[in-house]
């Protein structure tokens, strides 16, 4: 088919013939960034035979399959080397050694920096997120100064990726006397959440890690979102401290657990107690679908209410060479290693990395629907379970009511 024209204006007003999610053909209405109307497509003679040229801003999306923008859950932009030349793997492969190495390396490599940061927030671009929650290395050697990066490389592009930021003690919080400090220097100057890393096995303390971090969420009124790899009964039992210390300082819907192993490691009955707490202390969790790994119960914590998120983690850094940026190859893989098969499991799988994902990124509404903000993904596809098996090229991208990427070319 061929690509889909775009009239020489970078703002969409009217994307006409698209099929949201695979429905009837429609057209969304776009005005200040946002979808003010969805009308019914009304296909005429000379439209079909394109000998109508389109109004400035109008756009014919030849009934494509649309989506809302990939919402990027758990990113790690302030790390990557994309774009630069290869970066061989080195270091010791386990969490300690992966921080080590980062830290005798990333310098040389002008890690974090703004040319590597908006490389890989274009490549995001390209294959159609339009929002991310990204972590942010806040520690003794860099100070706050990665947020500084990360928000001048969004503005670099004008806003076409919404973006929440935590900033995240990957070096530990309690071993490295001062990084307390910095995280709520951070939570005051405007970071939306703070992280954690393994409280027991990276602090070996996490009663005083965890209310170290709850002190400081409670009194700036940001969300907290640690990183747990901690598997079975000692990630379990952190998450316990974290479901309690939530109820009590009254945040629920703002703590996050991201990874989360031990969850999908304990016994059926142990398992279920778990998750159903966390639903009620509305706690959510965030996945990368890692290969390998016991995959989370996407069921069981849909049952109870437990937001899930999808996210890359790192793309391309000196934790690991792998990475494309492409959130809907990783529905894919989500939803291989979840062993979905029937419809809707494929459409929750793509709903799961798009329109609930508006929770991880402040949006009350992420969808294709009026009033939501003008996030749209075309791609070739027969329905939306066609795209999540296929993954096919990203046709067209608008964030924010602006076109960003078409076929393969990203435009800001």
């Amino acid at each position: 088919m061929p690509p889909i024209p775009t009239s020489s204006p970078a703002n969409v007003t009217v994307l006409r013939n698209v099929r949201p999610w695979g429905g009837e053909a429609v057209d969304l209405h776009v005005a200040d960034g946002h979808i003010t109307r969805v009308t019914p497509h009304l296909a005429t003679d000379a439209a079909a035979s394109g000998s109508t040229t389109p109004a400035p801003g109008e756009i014919d999306g030849r009934g494509f399959l649309a989506l809302p923008g990939f919402v990027n859950a758990h990113a790690h932009v302030d790390k990557s080397w994309w774009g630069k030349p290869w970066v061989s793997y080195g270091g010791e492969a386990t969490t300690q050694g992966r921080i080590a190495h980062e830290r005798e390396h990333r310098d040389e490599l002008g890690i974090p920096g703004v040319d590597v940061t908006v490389a890989v927030l274009r490549e995001f671009l390209r294959h159609g997120t339009t929002a991310i929650r990204t972590h942010v290395d806040v520690d003794l050697g860099l100070g706050l100064r990665g947020i500084d990066v990360v928000r001048e490389s969004l503005f670099v592009l004008g806003g076409a990726i919404d973006a929440e930021i935590v900033a995240f003690p990957q070096d530990g919080v309690l071993r490295r006397p001062g990084v307390l400090e910095l995280l709520d220097a951070a939570a005051a100057a405007g970071a939306e959440h703070i992280g954690g890393l393994d409280p027991a096995s990276i602090d070996r303390d996490p009663v005083r890690q965890l209310d170290g971090l709850f002190e400081i969420a409670e009194r700036r009124g940001v969300g907290i979102d640690v990183h747990l790899h901690d598997g079975g009964e000692l990630g379990a039992f952190q998450i316990e401290l974290m479901i309690d210390r939530t109820v009590r300082a009254g945040l629920q819907g703002k703590v996050n657990v991201a990874h989360g192993f031990a969850v999908g490691q304990l016994p059926a009955t142990r398992m279920a107690d778990l998750v159903a707490a966390m639903g009620e202390a509305g706690i959510s969790m965030t996945t990368v679908a890692p290969i390998g790994a016991t995959p989370l119960p996407l069921d069981l914590l849909r049952e109870h209410g437990v937001r899930v998120g999808l996210g890359t983690d790192g793309i391309r850094d000196l934790w690991a060479p792998y990475g494309t940026g492409d959130l809907l190859a990783l529905t894919t893989r989500l939803a291989q290693l979840a062993r979905f098969r029937y419809d809707e499991d494929l459409v929750r799988a793509a709903r799961l990395a798009t329109s609930d994902a508006g929770f991880f990124v402040g949006h009350d509404v992420h969808d294709l629907v009026e009033g939501a903000r003008a996030d749209i993904v075309l791609v070739d596809a027969e329905n939306t379970q066609d795209a999540v098996v296929r993954a096919p090229a990203r046709a067209l991208v608008v964030a924010g009511g602006q076109v960003v990427a078409r076929d393969g070319e990203v435009l800001v």
